[in-house]
Parts: structure tokens; C-alpha cells; sequence
């Protein structure tokens, strides 16, 4: 593999742009700071194709990052390799509107085969390339310049690690048959909508206990506000206006500017300066929410009677299965749609979908409908099929049955099993 020096001119970039341009893949990563802006502020990229890899310094004098943006953006023959990548494609979301695509990230991946659903890049490396990586410089301020040595390899590390997993993961989730199960999930982080960070819609981050319709659309004046003067600063947030802050002020405006400086959270200046003006300006002009965008209190749906029972058993026999399978959990179906199964939702849920369905949907929608139950057999949960009668009972029915096992319990039989 070649291994390029940093790259900090723009001649240099868009000569090894010309080199990855007919590149089977791009394995990217990306170096930022985040602390004092309100955009990540891109301290370097680093980017490999197997065969050419480089460190390009987007801070250097001068520098066009076009080519590469073009690249990572705009080529969709080229398919882009990450690790955890939802911090590297929002920044490029940031710089171009456009997220990479097609994409592939390794973490997502290793959820189909069965290495946690989490796993660090470090544990991964480690467990398919037998590398123990050096993370000495994991935590450097990336924006100071010059780069040293230690620092360059680190980084460049990365990406030539990300390009070796590559042909080693897609050839084990080929062989297992479960490449097409990453489809959705890489065109899901891939979606621009994940990364538009939309001012109007900021309000909904924060908690606060008022359903009070002035309230409320006070709050979504002031986290809007917010948004915009954090943006045009450049700065966190935060440190226009703390959370809890806000909310307070959303649930109990003060009278007048002069008021602000018995505002906890907020310093005395703000009774009579600029940024105080404008708050009082949109504390004044905030109309009250339109009832039907009020949210409700109770997040998700309503589960019925013995409707959470049933949510532990489908959780129960996602782990059971998952387990079977080797592969996480999460990667088959969230908390929140066995929820919905379990209260009777059977439309639009991806667990009664395409491969979901195949592995796992189709029987938790047969233990929702009571045609399987649990048995325990000398310590181990399996599944059985309830079978004559109990076919169609519905799953909170079967909940039931474990009374039917007072007496065994009493008076175990070792040749009979426990029935849930």
C-alpha cells in the first residue's frame, strides 16, 4: 500500500482524487473538534481505497476540499466504508448537503454476525486482524497544527485497518447469507433527513413537563431562536442557553427584560443587552401551539391488558433467537415495535417484513396470536407449538397457562416441562 504524507495542498488532493476515482471502495474516517463550535469543526480526513491511503489536512492554507467532497458525496460507484460513521457523514452533510451513498459501515455489520450490537473499532480490529491499535493520540486537540508523526499514523491507522475488515466481513456475511439484512439499515444512516438540523423542529430535543399550549409554543419559539443564534455564532448551544433554562423560561416567562437577571441560568447582562432584547422579542411574539401538534405525554402506544406481559415474551423470544442465530438483537427488531405487536399494531413494522419476517416476525407473530408458548426443559427456554385448541388464543390468554403449573411446582415432576 502506498501511504501518502499529509496532504496539504490542493494539487496534491486532486491528484489522488484522479487515483480514487475508479476505486472499488473508500474506507473514510475523520478527525474533529466539536467543544467550542456549533458545527464540528473538520480537523482532518483520512481515506483509503487498499491501495493508495492518505491524511488530508482540510485546515492548511488554501486547501479545496471540492474533489474529495465529490467524491465521498457524489460518486455512487464507489461505495463508502465507516466505522460508526454517523458523526463523519454528518459532517459532510454539513459541507455539501449530500450524505455518502452507497455506504457500509463495519459496526452495523459485525450486529449481523454476531459481535455485540456496540462494538468498538479497537475490539474489532482486534478480533478479525489480530492488531492491538495504539489509541495514545485517540484524544488530542486534532485542530492544532503541526501534525506530529505519532499523531498521522494514528489516524492513517484507521482507514487501512477499515480497508483490510472490509473483504473479510462481506465475504462472511456473504457465506452466512445475511448481506442483504444491512440493506435498509445502510440506506437508513444514509438518509439526509437524519442530519438536517432544522431550527423549527429543535423543540422536540427538549424535555418539559407543561402540555399548556402558550407554554409549549413559547418553547418552540425560544429552542428555534436558539438554533439560529448558535448558528450564526458559530458556538454550542449551550452556551447561548442551557436546556433546563429555556424550558424554565418557556413554562414561566419573565414580565420584562429587567426580569431576565432573576432568571437562573442566565448572567445579570442579559437584563439589559442585545441578546436579552431578542429574548424578550420572541417570548413576545410566540403564538401558542395548534392542539394537534401538541405531543402527548404517553411516548409509543397504549398497551392493553397484560399488554407489557406480552412485550416480555416477544423480548424474551427475540433473545432466544438471537442468541439461536448469532446475531444482536437490535439488529432484528427494537423494544418499540414488539411494543406495537404486543398492542396490535400489524402495519408498518419492519419485524413483519422482507428477512425480519423470515427469521423472527413470523413467530413473534404467532406468539402474539397464541399458536406458540415457552417450555422450560431441564433449565433451558425453548418454544412449542400450543396446537388443537389453543391455535388462535390471543398471547395474553397464554399467560394464563403458567396457573395451569401450580400443582408441578409444587410437586415437580421431573419428566414434565414448565409452560409459559
Amino acid at each position: 500500500m502506498m501511504i501518502h504524507p499529509l496532504v496539504t495542498d490542493s494539487e496534491q488532493l486532486a491528484a489522488l482524487c484522479a487515483l480514487w476515482e475508479n476505486a472499488e471502495f473508500l474506507a473514510i474516517d475523520t478527525e474533529f473538534m466539536r467543544e467550542n463550535t456549533y458545527y464540528p469543526l473538520l480537523c482532518l480526513v483520512q481515506v483509503s481505497d487498499g491501495k493508495n491511503v492518505a491524511a488530508i489536512d482540510p485546515l492548511a492554507k488554501n486547501m479545496d476540499l471540492k474533489p474529495l467532497l465529490d467524491l465521498i458525496c457524489g460518486n455512487e460507484n464507489i461505495l463508502k466504508l465507516f466505522h460508526a460513521g454517523g458523526q463523519d457523514i454528518e459532517i459532510f452533510y454539513n459541507l455539501t448537503g449530500k450524505t455518502p451513498h452507497p455506504m457500509f459501515d463495519t459496526q452495523i455489520a459485525a450486529m449481523a454476525l454476531g459481535q455485540g450490537e456496540q462494538i468498538g473499532y479497537s475490539n474489532l480490529v482486534n478480533l478479525w486482524l489480530g492488531h492491538q491499535l495504539d489509541k495514545g493520540a485517540r484524544f488530542t486537540d486534532w485542530s492544532r497544527r503541526p501534525l506530529d508523526k505519532r499523531q498521522i499514523d494514528y489516524a492513517i491507522g484507521d482507514v487501512t485497518h477499515l480497508a483490510e475488515l472490509f473483504p473479510k466481513m462481506l465475504d462472511k456475511l456473504v457465506e452466512t447469507g445475511r448481506g442483504a439484512w444491512l440493506d435498509k439499515e445502510m440506506e437508513r444512516i444514509a438518509n439526509p433527513e437524519n442530519y438536517a438540523n432544522d431550527p423549527e423542529t429543535s423543540w422536540q430535543r427538549i424535555k418539559i413537563q407543561s402540555r399548556n399550549p402558550d407554554a409549549l409554543g413559547r418553547l418552540k419559539a425560544l429552542a428555534a431562536w436558539r438554533e439560529r443564534e448558535a448558528q450564526h455564532k458559530d458556538i454550542p448551544r449551550g452556551r447561548i442557553m442551557k436546556d433546563e433554562t429555556l424550558s424554565d423560561i418557556a413554562t414561566n416567562p419573565p414580565k420584562d427584560q429587567h426580569s431576565l437577571a432573576r432568571v437562573r441560568g442566565l448572567s445579570g447582562a442579559w437584563s439589559n443587552n442585545d441578546i436579552g432584547k431578542r429574548l424578550m422579542g420572541v417570548i413576545t411574539n410566540a403564538k401558542p401551539m395548534p392542539k394537534d401538534e401538541i405531543p402527548s405525554k404517553k411516548r409509543g402506544v397504549t398497551l392493553g391488558r397484560n399488554g407489557s406481559h406480552v412485550a416480555d415474551l416477544l423480548k424474551l423470544l427475540l433473545k432466544i433467537r438471537s442468541n439461536e442465530m448469532d446475531v444482536a438483537p437490535r439488529l432484528i427488531s427494537k423494544a418499540d415495535e414488539l411494543e406495537k405487536l404486543a398492542a396490535g399494531v400489524r402495519k408498518d413494522l419492519d419485524l413483519l417484513e422482507g428477512w425480519r419476517y423470515d427469521i423472527f416476525g413470523h413467530e413473534a407473530l404467532d406468539l402474539v396470536e397464541g399458536r406458540i408458548g415457552f417450555t422450560v426443559n431441564n433449565g433451558k427456554i425453548s418454544t412449542f407449538k400450543t396446537g388443537g385448541e389453543d391455535e388462535n388464543k390471543p398471547a395474553d390468554a397464554i399467560l394464563d397457562m403458567a396457573a395451569q403449573n401450580d400443582d408441578n411446582r409444587d410437586n415437580p415432576a421431573p419428566e414434565k416441562d414448565t409452560q409459559i
